[in-house]
């Protein structure tokens, strides 16, 4: 009776079921998705703000963070693979939000402090919004969420690099 639940579980949801009918997949893949996402959106941002600096340290922190969430997203994309899962594109309006509020911030004040604070505010964004799904895909396997705290952790690493610009 229960193989028979759980084939019928698999059958409504794809194969996001362990073997015991739990719903680890499905939160690991759903957290990956959302760290996907999260990716692209920092490298995004990372890249448009990056030509507006003159400081040449500030230029290479932010750089070279742009190269690491880059690799975190191939790594991210190969998971999801493996699980023969698609990744998650940043949505639409917050992308073109950051963008317009990058661009206004810039003209408004410019200047790599105004930068520096810009990309501190996305760290902090980045990192609340990872923490908030990992808390709700709790059920995710341990190699996930380290993924996740991969994340977080470049997220606070670049927030603090960006503390001697602001």
């Amino acid at each position: 009776m229960a193989v028979v639940f759980i084939s019928c579980l698999k059958k409504l949801h794809g194969n996001y079921y362990g073997k015991d009918g739990s719903m680890m997949e499905e939160h690991s893949v759903n957290l990956l998705r959302e760290c996907d996402s999260g990716c692209k959106m920092a490298a995004e941002s990372l890249e448009q703000i990056r030509d507006m600096v003159s400081d040449q340290e500030l230029w290479k922190d932010i750089t070279e963070s742009y190269e690491k969430h880059q690799e975190l997203d191939a790594k991210i994309k190969k998971t999801l693979s493996a699980m023969e899962e698609e990744g998650k594109e940043p949505g639409k309006m917050a992308s073109a939000w950051s963008w317009m509020s990058t661009e206004m911030r810039m003209l408004a004040k410019g200047g790599d402090k105004e930068a520096a604070s810009i990309v501190t505010d996305g760290c902090n964004m980045g990192i609340k919004t990872i923490c908030g799904y990992k808390n709700q895909y709790s059920g995710a396997s341990k190699a996930v969420m380290e993924i996740a705290d991969e994340l977080t952790g470049m997220e606070e690493n670049l927030r603090d690099h960006m503390k001697k610009f602001l």
